[in-house]
């Protein structure tokens, strides 16, 4: 049966020398940022935080999750009504 014209071929082709060198690469950095983050808050586990130190820290959770959760809404509202095609 022939594919849709608008569907992409699939390719099973695994990953090449280039891939396997950029994953390497990203999971080193992933690693070196995951080190330096333990690092840091272990050089900060006895500073203390002011009442306004955890507002702001909460309020930029909330923050950042409404900007996320609203983004995600709108990939899902535009792909329903076919704005993106």
């Amino acid at each position: 049966m022939d594919e849709p014209d608008n569907m992409p071929p699939e390719k099973n082709t695994p990953l090449g020398v280039a891939g396997w060198i950029a994953l390497v690469v990203l999971v080193g950095f992933l690693i070196v940022a995951i080190l330096y983050a333990i690092h840091a808050w272990m050089a900060l586990s006895n500073v203390p935080m002011s009442a306004a130190g955890w507002l702001f820290l909460v309020l930029g959770i909330v923050v950042t999750f409404a900007v996320g959760a609203g983004l995600m809404y709108l990939v899902f509202y535009s792909s329903r009504h076919h704005y993106d095609r």
